[in-house]
């Protein structure tokens, strides 16, 4: 997929019939393909990379699922084409995955604006997260969500950094609730440096 690629258009867009047929081949090269975009931070936070081959995936699949059409399309377009990287920056969904209902809600209760306390640190820099705008994921009464997107801009010297895998590169969270920080492998830094112009 040419890495130019910084929106899905309607033309990406396989017909349904094609993709129904070749699904189970396409669903196996993204999970392929995302192995190296996933990075646990602590017991319950999973950043997921996305890109503009995730979204895709992920727009086809919801037009697989849910045969809303041309109609349908242009909600998915509007909600995923933002998620997509613009060559100087990395997006990413976090999300804090908690098996148990009672445990999950009682954890998010107590992390209201974790997603203000997200950064990344390139060779000791740090590049705080900016969240993303489409909805306030932190509800009055100090709630989060299990699902945050959030957006890492890096200057032109950060991004040569980050390049340069055997640099030190840490994601991050500090919050009150939940503070943990973690080093990316080398087989993420390569998988993500490919987001850059």
């Amino acid at each position: 997929m040419p890495k130019e690629k910084k929106e899905i258009q309607k033309n990406d867009i396989m017909p349904l019939d094609i993709y129904t047929k070749q699904r189970k081949e396409l669903r196996k090269n993204i999970v392929e393909f995302k192995k190296n975009r996933r990075i646990s931070l602590g017991p319950y936070a999973t950043f997921y990379f996305e890109s503009y081959e995730t979204m895709l995936a992920q727009v086809q699949e919801m037009l697989y699922i849910e045969k809303g059409g041309d109609e349908q399309l242009k909600d998915e377009l509007a909600a995923y084409n933002p998620l997509i990287p613009d060559g100087k920056e990395l997006i990413a969904t976090l999300m804090f995955e908690i098996d148990n209902p009672v445990s999950r809600a009682a954890f998010l209760s107590k992390v209201g604006g974790i997603e203000k306390n997200v950064f990344m640190k390139v060779d000791g820099e740090i590049v705080k997260a900016i969240p993303e705008k489409d909805v306030d994921r932190t509800s009055a009464e100090g709630k989060a969500s299990s699902v945050q997107f959030i957006h890492f801009k890096l200057n032109d010297e950060q991004i040569e950094k980050f390049k340069l895998s055997s640099l030190n590169v840490e994601i991050g969270i500090d919050h009150n609730e939940y503070s943990h920080t973690t080093k990316f492998s080398e087989a993420t830094l390569k998988a993500l440096s490919e987001d850059f112009n």
